[in-house]
């Protein structure tokens, strides 16, 4: 509406200046001069209007609907006022004929072809908002016609009907207008804000896909690349020079989410995470691979930082206290690669191992992968490989040590411990097969290998009437955790009628760290009689209350304590502790680790119930256990 209306102004102007020369020429100076000086106020304050600000211009789709509705309301009061200066204007010009004497003067063909230009032009420029046009042109039409008519010949008076009929003509015309341009009006909203929609759509959805790509490959914690993220964008770079790969394991983290919670742990990756992108070189990536695990991976020519002084930078950086924790409590191990490697995942399991053996020799350490570590890697990937054909093949043996009793004479129990000589590598330490048995997924079967060869040695043992003799067959804690020993053991002395109470399950210290998730099998183990032997003690984390909790019958002193016994004092107040603590708490215990007659006599000595050692027996294969049976003095049952 405001446009055509300023568009209009113009040309009506224009047609009242031509109308106050003719007004001049024909001796109405004055008076055309007065008509035309209300015509020009009325048209200036129809542009004002035009220019003035208004509420409902500033409508959007976002609106409270009581501000939508004020708007509205602004809206048409602004269209009541420009209708209402659209009639002072018509009024001005209904007043032409004045300057005509009534339409009698020898002007009145020019004023009524200036009368019918400027209403025919209102409604032609007019087809927004039809009321305006209309409020203009009815006065100065209707003038027309009551003057033609008031003149009174047949002529004049035919003309008035045509001046009516043309007023007629112009509002139908007007509202038809009108119609026209708000259908076209709607149709062109409507495209725009299909248009407007499909873009916000477009735009969503590439604001969703680019999210979900970002998920894809950035931890949501941290902000870092993930695993599958620094995988892709390592595997980009992996030729693109001599890359160093370190691999970070937080040390102390556990303590942190047991102490504090896991939103303070939370915390902690968010600020580790912070602390390494503050150390990283330029064009280096950072990523959280999983739980407190990091990976660095950059190009030391280009960032001029050598990998260990990377690596003692990211220790430095990690040191540094936290809000809210002690100092010290949290450090850093490193694993570093730096060298060649065919791929992407050579690299990972080559700084693994670093980090392993990092981690292995304290906290706060970093470990570069030399030729001795991969030398280990590849002794555990072959041990890995060659393991399951083993067991099928029954390579491993188990061998069986002696224990006796306080006279260094009397047998009361064996342990089983498990022996494979590889046709390469030579002999295979337990923790080695352990681990490897672990890595090639092959714990249970390990477990289950290990358990047929002892109740094998049950059956022997039964078989000779030795039921007093008891089996300790060792479990690690990685077996105690993942397998379920106490279903797996039960059902197989049940199936081979076998008493358990001639068996016992040997578990180390480290156990008794995550007693929650093993305290359930310990227990059954022990209601259905198998004895549980808590081995190695003084050198973990037991405490006297894990003692409980593990359901313990039996503690061994470790050999560390017990080998050269008669040369340390402190050695010995430690035996004689473990011992006193025995007796208070019902337990027996063992001695491991006599190996020399000056061991064995000190231990009789302290009054040490059972003993252990290369001195009194070493570990022997099945046959040769038989035979001892012949020979060896054997505990009442």
């Amino acid at each position: 509406m405001r446009g055509t209306v300023l568009a209009a102004i113009p040309v009506n102007m224009l047609l009242g200046l031509a109308s106050i020369l003719v007004a001049y020429r024909s001796g109405h100076g004055a008076l055309g001069a007065a008509w035309f000086a209300a015509s020009t106020c009325v048209n200036l304050l129809r542009i004002v209007l035009c220019r003035i600000p208004c509420l409902g211009l500033a409508l959007t789709a976002d609106m409270t609907p009581s501000l939508a509705a004020t708007a509205a309301r602004s809206v048409d009061r602004h269209l009541r006022v420009c209708t209402l200066a659209a009639f002072l204007s018509g009024l001005v010009w209904a007043c032409q004929p004045l300057l005509s004497a009534g339409y009698t003067s020898p002007e009145t063909l020019f004023y009524l072809t200036i009368t019918c230009g400027v209403t025919a032009g209102a409604v032609t420029h007019g087809i927004a908002y039809a009321r305006i046009p209309i409020a203009f042109i009815a006065l100065p039409l209707l003038s027309v016609s009551v003057c033609l008519t008031y003149a009174g010949d047949f002529d004049r008076n035919c003309l008035a009907a045509c001046v009516v009929l043309y007023l007629v003509a112009l509002t139908h015309t007007a509202f038809r207008s009108q119609a026209v341009f708000r259908e076209a009006s709607r149709l062109k909203n409507e495209a725009h804000a299909l248009a407007r929609s499909r873009a916000e759509a477009h735009a969503s959805a590439s604001a969703l896909v680019d999210e979900m790509r970002w998920r894809a490959t950035h931890d949501d914690l941290t902000g870092l690349l993930n695993r599958a993220g620094f995988l892709q964008a390592a595997e980009s770079r992996l030729h693109s020079g001599t890359l160093s790969l370190l691999l970070l394991d937080l040390d102390g983290f556990k303590f942190v989410n047991d102490v504090y919670g896991h939103k303070a742990g939370d915390r902690v990756l968010v600020e580790v995470a912070r602390r390494l992108r503050d150390a990283l070189p330029e064009n280096g990536l950072a990523a959280r691979l999983g739980g407190d695990e990091f990976a660095v991976l950059y190009d030391p020519a280009t960032s001029g930082l050598a990998h260990d002084v990377m690596a003692a930078n990211f220790i430095t950086a990690v040191a540094h206290p936290f809000d809210g924790f002690d100092a010290g409590r949290l450090g850093v191990s490193i694993g570093v690669h730096a060298g060649p490697e065919p791929s992407l995942t050579e690299m990972l399991s080559c700084a693994d191992e670093a980090l392993y053996a990092a981690k292995a020799g304290g906290r706060n350490r970093f470990r570069v992968f030399d030729a001795g570590l991969r030398e280990g890697l590849q002794m555990r990937r072959d041990l890995e490989r060659d393991l399951s054909q083993a067991l099928v093949e029954n390579a491993p043996r188990v061998w069986f040590q002696p224990i006796y009793a306080a006279d260094g004479h009397t047998l009361v129990g064996l342990e089983a411990l498990i022996r494979w000589e590889h046709p390469r590598l030579g002999w295979i330490a337990p923790p080695d097969l352990i681990a490897a048995a672990a890595m090639a997924g092959l714990t249970e079967s390990l477990l289950r290998y290990i358990l047929e060869q002892v109740c094998a040695m049950l059956e022997i043992l039964r078989s000779r009437g030795l039921d007093g003799v008891r089996v300790a067959m060792n479990v690690s804690p990685r077996e105690m955790a993942q397998v379920p020993v106490d279903e797996i053991v039960i059902e197989r002395l049940g199936l081979l009628d076998l008493p358990p109470t001639m068996l016992e399950i040997e578990i180390t210290e480290e156990t008794a760290l995550d007693i929650g998730a093993v305290q359930g099998k310990l227990q059954a183990l022990s209601r259905a009689g198998i004895r549980i032997t808590l081995d190695d003690f003084g050198i973990g984390y037991s405490s006297l209350s894990s003692l409980r909790q593990l359901k313990a019958d039996r503690i061994k002193i470790d050999r560390s304590f017990v080998t050269g016994l008669g040369t340390c004092d402190d050695k010995r107040g430690l035996v004689l502790a473990v011992l006193g603590l025995g007796r208070l708490l019902g337990l027996d215990v063992v001695a491991e680790g006599v190996e020399s007659v000056d061991d064995l006599h000190i231990l009789q000595a302290m009054g040490c119930p059972f003993l252990q050692g290369y001195y009194l027996g070493r570990p022997m294969p099945v046959e040769a256990m038989e035979d001892t049976l012949l020979v060896t003095r054997i505990a009442a049952a």
